[in-house]
């Protein structure tokens, strides 16, 4: 594993000085560049004091070698799948081997098949190999920052047909969706 610290200290534009002064407690921009570099090795409290003084997650500090991180892009809830303001990385560290983006969508409210707490991990194919995707849990994103989240069942020139997840609800045509995310890979905690 290697670590994000040099990538998002420098995306919030601080130096390592400064990053080392907004630890607490404060500690020296020696040590901010050996952990950054692995000179040093990266503790759970290590992360935690570094994690805070950049504003984000401990877990956004480690990432694997050979993948790039999914972001969670959206929550389901019980008025339906909703973008989040800003994506965010997901946490689980994965190597899904396939062609397009990976996105998540975080569960918030229990849905059909899933629990409060589920990720469900998605790949992202163009609109025209819809096919692939028939009888597939998919997320397509709606006008207005929306989704709809639910079970392919159909497409007809570019429209696509998406049943949700919930009992009685009804199907949700999409017109000309930009993507559609193919829900790969179910991750539950215990």
């Amino acid at each position: 594993m290697i670590n994000r610290i040099r990538d998002i200290r420098k995306q919030k534009g601080m130096t390592l000085a400064d990053l080392a002064a907004a630890c607490s407690p404060p500690t020296t921009a020696q040590t901010i560049g050996r952990l950054e570099t692995g000179m040093r090795n990266l503790t759970t409290g290590w992360m935690e004091r570094i994690a805070a003084a950049l504003g984000v997650d401990a877990e956004m500090l480690v990432r694997s070698e050979t993948s790039e991180t999914a972001q969670i892009v959206a929550t389901l809830g019980a008025q339906g799948a909703e973008a989040l303001a800003s994506p965010r990385d997901a946490i689980l560290a994965t190597d899904l081997n396939g062609e397009g983006a990976l996105m998540v969508l975080e569960v918030e409210a229990a849905s059909g098949p899933y629990m409060a707490g589920d990720q469900l991990w998605l790949r992202q194919i163009a609109p025209e190999d819809a096919a692939k995707a028939i009888n597939r849990d998919v997320l397509v994103p709606r006008p207005g920052g929306r989704f709809a989240f639910g079970r392919l069942i159909d497409r007809q020139g570019t429209m696509v047909g998406i049943l949700p997840t919930g009992a009685g609800q009804k199907q949700q045509v999409v017109h000309n969706p930009a993507w559609i995310g193919v829900a790969e890979m179910l991750v539950r905690p215990l």
